[in-house]
């Protein structure tokens, strides 16, 4: 048996009926769901996937998990995959998230991949850095919230040149997603950068309310920034 299918046949037997249908609505979703619990879908993912330590194979299954998908959990495991140590800040599964992020299309799987982009930009700067400023001015909303998104657990690593600009190439966007995106990006930096995000903030009138709300939520009430230097 593949690993494929030793995957479905585990999500199957852990499924429990009774949750499927709150968790399809709680995440609108058009693709039905087994009623497994995330953490439960990646643990079964990893037993199974234990002692696999072939790239290829895992990045194979991925995709035909993701690609060939009856529900919603097959999905994750296949994410849970691409979260594996072999698998890891590999710049060559660049392609693979693309993929899942514009056939996804929607918060969960991008959320998700998200970790996967910041590993690959921690050990891959110099790729990775213009293809997130391509990705913040395309057309998929999606993309465009990864490449957002792309720095958050960086905390003093975070390239400020390269979040200000995904940022600024988003300024303008209604859509609630990248204003969610824009103001959680800028929280997370103000744990270890205060100064920075406010001045920030303070530079940009064009933020919507929603990102400058997001962005000043735990720096008290001073909206306005000394002068330092934003690059």
């Amino acid at each position: 048996m593949t690993l494929a299918a030793e995957l479905r046949t585990a999500l199957r037997e852990a499924a429990d009926p009774a949750l499927a249908p709150g968790q399809q609505a709680y995440m609108k979703s058009a693709m039905p769901f087994l009623g497994v619990r995330l953490p439960e879908v990646r643990r079964i993912t990893g037993a199974r996937a234990r002692g696999v330590a072939d790239a290829e194979e895992l990045r194979a299954t991925a995709l035909e998990l993701w690609r060939e998908a009856a529900y919603r959990e097959e999905r994750y495991a296949a994410l849970a995959l691409l979260a594996l140590r072999p698998m890891r800040a590999r710049l060559d599964l660049m392609g693979v998230h693309e993929e899942m992020i514009r056939t996804g299309a929607w918060w969960d799987y991008s959320d998700e991949i998200a970790h996967r982009v910041e590993e690959t930009l921690a050990v891959h700067p110099r790729e990775l850095a213009p293809l997130l400023r391509r990705w913040a001015r395309d057309d998929d909303v999606w993309i465009r919230r990864v490449a957002i998104i792309a720095q958050l657990g960086r905390r003093d690593a975070t390239d400020r040149t390269l979040l200000a600009d995904v940022i600024e190439a988003n300024l303008g966007d209604p859509e609630f997603f990248i204003r969610k995106a824009i103001g959680w990006a800028l929280r997370h930096l103000a744990r270890t950068d205060p100064e920075w995000v406010r001045a920030f903030v303070a530079a940009h009138p064009g933020l919507s309310p929603l990102s400058r709300r997001e962005a000043l939520k735990h720096l008290g009430a001073g909206d306005s920034a000394p002068p330092v230097a934003l690059r």
